[in-house]
């Protein structure tokens, strides 16, 4: 289970704060939007060149480039997680000659993909080695849909911040972690949790990639070319996060596969004693089976409104 904790409050920030973004889909976009409308400065950059247009009409001001980085207060890494270690890798020394972590000058760099351990490995031992300041974070907001069209400056109010800091003293730690939630103020989320890439990766394969596996596997049933009339709430529900991008999550779920393969092998066999009593005609297992789920899903949001 994650172990998790509240991170410090931050105090007052710039009055115009430069955000720098990698990245402008949904949710590099939808950080755009959210600084632009809170009255920050925001450079970016993005591989394809239609996007980089719409967003510079009314979001973007300026193009993220090594003339830019050493005036940005925050860094958002808002690629793949491949993409995200080749720009860290490729800007690290710029990062590095624009930093002095100790004293609060140079640039954070954040990241927001959905895998911690392949990116911090990586992003910790860059930031350490040219001296920048580096902090893993997942958002846990989203839609089904993808790109800078769907993006939207109120996707993170209220929602939950994961951060996964560096090892570094208790001191150091809540100084940067300071300056982060400070400077992720002006976007509106809810809760901030600290955590380990680890503790990260094996909870995010349950609660998200899984999801997305079973949505994904549940419409290749021929009767869902036949649900039409026969389906309200339940279908949409179950089937919601199927539509999704198939590039991205593949990258995502090869980084954390041996979690996410012990989520779905546990899922399988939750599934089939459920096929083993409608099989056996047991209807007092099967009413079992159904009572414990119930139940645990009962006692979860207890757990959640105590």
């Amino acid at each position: 289970m994650m172990s998790a904790q509240d991170a410090p409050a931050g105090g007052a920030r710039a009055a115009q704060p430069t955000i720098g973004i990698v990245g402008l889909g949904l949710i590099g976009g939808s950080f755009a939007r959210a600084y632009a409308a809170a009255g920050a400065r925001v450079v970016a950059c993005d591989t394809d060149e239609d996007t980089m247009d719409a967003a510079m009409i009314e979001t973007v001001e300026a193009v993220l480039d090594d003339e830019e980085i050493p005036g940005c207060d925050l860094i958002i890494l808002a690629a793949y997680p491949d993409a995200c270690i080749e720009w860290l890798e490729e800007h690290a020394e710029v990062l590095g000659a624009a930093s002095a972590p100790e004293d609060g000058r140079g640039p954070v760099v954040i990241d927001t993909a959905g895998v911690k351990a392949a990116v911090c490995a990586r992003a910790f031992e860059l930031a350490r080695a040219h001296g920048f300041a580096f902090v893993g974070a997942h958002p846990m907001a989203g839609t089904e849909h993808s790109g800078f069209a769907h993006a939207r400056a109120n996707l993170f109010q209220g929602a939950p911040m994961v951060l996964v800091p560096p090892a570094l003293d208790d001191t150091a730690r809540l100084h940067l972690l300071d300056r982060v939630h400070t400077l992720l103020a002006p976007v509106g989320f809810g809760t901030f949790s600290v955590t380990t890439p680890e503790e990260h990766d094996a909870v995010i394969a349950y609660t998200s990639q899984l999801a997305h596996v079973v949505s994904n596997a549940y419409v290749k049933s021929p009767t869902a070319r036949e649900h039409h009339g026969f389906s309200a709430g339940s279908y949409r529900d179950l089937t919601r996060v199927a539509h999704l991008n198939p590039t991205m999550w593949a990258e995502l779920m090869c980084d954390d596969a041996e979690n996410l393969s012990r989520e779905i092998g546990r899922i399988i066999d939750a599934l089939a004693a459920y096929r083993d009593a409608l099989d056996a005609g047991d209807r007092e297992r099967l009413r079992a089976l159904l009572a414990e789920g119930d139940r645990i899903k009962r006692a979860l949001d207890d757990e959640r409104d105590s």
